[in-house]
């Protein structure tokens, strides 16, 4: 049998490829990941002279101008309240289709955020707002949409003003509320016609906020409208839910939402209401669409507190592993805000990251530190907000590189993890 050498240009080449695979399987042995052990650990001791880090709940820290909030879904459930007749509030058919309507266009004014009309000449930046609501349905109903509708002569009325105001009242949302507990609950809910009746009544659109629900008024009476006009009444509703408050007549913890009349609209009869109306959310105004920064990171802030209320309503999308969610830290990062990070953390050789407030990783998810790399635990808290556990620090060794350094000063916190639990864990969160 003859035998025809290849060309030697085709040698070169298939060497070149067999040179490139041995010089990556050489790589590939020389590096090695494992499970950070206690006695690798630098720990410093927190002293006088070395300032303690600030407080994790400290709103600036939220600022949208240094934070960047992951996007927060908001589980809202709605109740249509009726008369026993029927006659009170929408169909059950209209009353599905309008709650789905007014959901989107809230959403769509959340995803728009307009600039802020006040104060004249402003310069106030205009950040992605970062929350959207999403319709939940109760546990035992996995199927349903999350909208009610309940035929009640005694709870189905709202009266806002006079001797039988009902405002406050919690009687409605004790017997329908479904999972107030991680549910933020609407209640649609008609003006009494005898109110209605009375000429010094005002029948106006209106709600308020009772813990973790709200309750909206003088949307039935305007049958046909659609339901884009009532976005603001919703999202001012929902607001106060997670934190924020008017602007126009209190101080309300923002340098950036200014005092102002209260304009329900701009006007042409020589009032202040010529120029000085406000779109804030959190005022009363025709457009209530716009976001400011500090409102922005007063929400942001309370949806990473995990006692906080508004944690509780949140789509708890951080708990499943996205790898197209992995971070990793290339310069000199602090985090010095609490964060819930969807896929790994690596800190990249020359990297520094120091972690002073509370992480949390979905299941698997895990922190590795390259060569060269450093991790800083400051009194931080890292766990899994998610009922199970995490992969913990790991580190990669490479022949002939220095390994990543972990510091941890005072006593940080590991938890929800078998690989390198140390003994400052303590029990609970």
């Amino acid at each position: 049998m003859n035998f025809t050498a290849p060309p030697a240009r085709h040698l070169l080449l298939l060497c070149g490829v067999g040179l490139v695979m041995l010089i990556a399987a050489c790589r590939t042995q020389q590096r090695s990941i494992r499970p950070l052990t206690e006695m690798e650990v630098v720990r410093l001791e927190r002293s006088n002279e070395r300032p303690r880090r600030r407080n994790c709940q400290d709103r600036e820290g939220y600022d949208p101008a240094i934070y960047s909030p992951p996007m927060r879904y908001v589980r809202v459930n709605f109740h249509f309240m009726n008369h026993s007749d029927s006659s009170a509030n929408y169909s059950i058919k209209t009353g599905t289709h309008f709650a789905r309507d007014l959901i989107a266009q809230a959403n769509s004014d959340l995803s728009k955020n307009a600039s802020m009309n006040l104060p004249l000449g402003n310069t106030t930046p205009t950040y992605p707002t970062q929350y959207r609501y999403v319709l939940s349905p109760a546990k035992n109903n996995p199927d349903g949409e999350g909208i009610y509708f309940h035929y009640d002569d005694e709870l189905y009325y709202f009266i806002h003003e006079g001797r039988n105001r009902n405002s406050t009242s919690k009687k409605v949302l004790e017997k329908y509320c479904v999972q107030p507990d991680s549910v933020l609950n609407v209640f649609v809910m008609p003006h009494h016609p005898d109110s209605v009746a009375s000429k010094t009544y005002r029948e106006r659109q209106t709600g308020i906020a009772l813990g973790t629900s709200i309750k909206i008024s003088g949307i039935v009476e305007k049958k046909g409208y659609q339901p884009w006009l009532f976005r603001g009444l919703l999202n001012h509703e929902i607001g106060h839910v997670l934190g924020i408050h008017h602007t126009w007549r209190s101080n309300d913890g923002c340098d950036d939402t200014p005092r102002h009349p209260n304009c329900w609209h701009r006007t042409k009869d020589g009032s202040a209401c010529d120029s000085l109306n406000s779109n804030n959310v959190m005022d009363y105004n025709l457009n209530q669409n716009a976001w400011t920064p500090c409102q922005l990171s007063k929400i942001h802030r309370n949806f990473a507190n995990i006692s906080s209320k508004q944690r509780k309503l949140l789509v708890r999308n951080w708990c499943d592993l996205d790898t197209t969610q992995n971070i990793s830290i290339r310069d000199s990062v602090h985090w010095s805000v609490s964060r819930d990070l969807a896929g790994h953390l690596t800190v990249e050789s020359g990297g520094v990251l120091k972690i002073s407030c509370r992480a949390s990783f979905p299941k698997d998810g895990q922190i590795t530190v390259m060569p060269g790399a450093e991790l800083i635990l400051d009194e931080a808290f890292l766990h899994s907000d998610c009922g199970g556990s995490w992969a913990g620090i790991k580190l990669v060794e490479e022949r002939g590189q220095t390994v990543g350094r972990v510091t941890f000063i005072g006593e940080p916190k590991i938890h929800h993890t078998t690989v390198f639990a140390p003994p400052t864990n303590r029990p609970g969160d």
